[in-house]
């Protein structure tokens, strides 16, 4: 049975996707931790990271990389935070979001009901830093 991801990989389910390429995909969260925060997904089910192979955990990183850096363009936050965890779905995920005190990595404090307007414009302002730096990977 297709992970939670896979079907919003596939389409069946909606995302505000930020990035797309051949191995992975970067979309808004509907629960962050601050404004900007954004997944980044491999396209391939993998559950634990320690399962995936290099050249994948190499691309996520890389991934991440770009969205971290739209995201400091974007926000400003003194640091971008990267999170690993996991396991609120069985496929492989990276928490990538504008870090602003330590409190922010605090998972139990998601905004499990944030605005559609305040995601639909952090995703706008993510994709427009990320074609800003230059990649070619950004999804609308």
């Amino acid at each position: 049975m297709p992970t939670l991801f896979t079907r919003i990989i596939e389409g069946e389910l909606p995302a505000r996707f930020v990035w797309k390429d051949e191995r992975a995909v970067a979309f808004l969260t509907i629960e962050p931790l601050r404004p900007g925060h954004t997944l980044v997904v491999p396209r391939q089910e993998v559950d634990h990271w320690l399962d995936a192979d290099g050249s994948l955990r190499d691309h996520l990183m890389a991934v991440c990389h770009a969205v971290g850096r739209a995201i400091e363009r974007a926000y400003r936050p003194p640091k971008v935070g990267l999170l690993l965890a996991g396991l609120e779905v069985p496929h492989l995920h990276v928490h990538v979001f504008p870090l602003y005190e330590l409190a922010d990595i605090d998972i139990a404090k998601v905004d499990r009901r944030p605005r559609p307007e305040d995601l639909d414009d952090a995703a706008e302002k993510i994709r427009t830093a990320l074609g800003e730096l230059g990649y070619s990977a950004v999804s609308r």
